[in-house]
């Protein structure tokens, strides 16, 4: 079986990729085994993760050899109360008239995108893909890096993702917030790698017939892909550095 790991556990074993062989096919059994193999995971405690064939395991599921098991810490969330190394700012556009039809907006969601991308991210023209004449507004959150963080100072950033996994829960979170949302379009781009100070880590564009659901959707989107989506930001600073704790951790 193939094992990956990521951020702070990949720091912790001292390696990225391996592969291990499995004395019990359950995913409960392979996972102590691997804690049992590499004890410095277990300072993670019951926050550590697994992924089976990128997608979260549950206990009881079946994993075989030629699988692809990836352990990490909990993602990058932030914190609650300061949002850590983020400032979202969001803004309201394209005041219009014309609601449009459900019917009609949902024959427009193949055109929602998620994306990951080592480039600068260009804010305005990840908004301008998702607006439709049928909508009223379209949201947009762009999460920057900061330079201060409860007084200490960041040099930069560098993000990591496990990337086909990351793509597949940005996918599923697109398809929730078209049933929890009356929405027309989705975006969202999340920039990995370097980071100075200043720049794009991350856009949510969301456009809908009434200004009120693109809003409720850009909030609920961004917490969800800190609470999911296997990214992971390193705060670099002055002094030292740090994974950053997601919020459940």
């Amino acid at each position: 079986m193939r094992v990956l790991f990521f951020g702070a556990a990949r720091d912790a074993v001292g390696q990225s990729e391996m592969e291990f062989k499995l004395a019990e096919k359950s995913s409960a059994a392979a996972f102590e085994q691997l804690l049992a193999a590499f004890p410095e995971l277990r300072r993670f405690g019951r926050s550590l993760l697994f992924a089976v064939n990128q997608e979260y395991s549950t206990a009881d599921r079946e994993v075989n050899d030629g699988d692809e098991l990836a352990v990490f810490p909990p993602v990058s969330g932030g914190s609650p109360e300061t949002d850590k190394q983020e400032n979202d700012a969001s803004s309201a556009a394209s005041a219009g008239n014309s609601p449009g039809s459900t019917a009609n907006l949902a024959a427009e969601r193949e055109h929602d995108f998620f994306e990951l991308t080592t480039e600068p991210i260009d804010v305005g023209a990840v908004a301008r893909r998702v607006v439709l004449s049928e909508c009223g507004a379209t949201v947009t959150l762009d999460g920057y890096a900061r330079e201060w963080t409860k007084g200490r100072q960041t040099l930069y950033l560098v993000y990591e993702a496990y990337a086909p996994m990351a793509e597949r829960e940005l996918a599923l979170l697109e398809r929730a917030a078209h049933e929890r949302f009356e929405i027309a379009h989705i975006g969202i781009v999340h920039r990995t790698g370097r980071l100075e100070i200043g720049e794009t880590s991350v856009v949510i564009a969301v456009s809908a017939p009434h200004r009120g659901a693109a809003f409720a959707a850009c909030e609920w989107s961004i917490r969800e892909l800190k609470r999911t989506v296997p990214i992971w930001k390193k705060e670099i600073f002055a002094d030292g550095e740090i994974w950053v704790a997601g919020e459940n951790g």
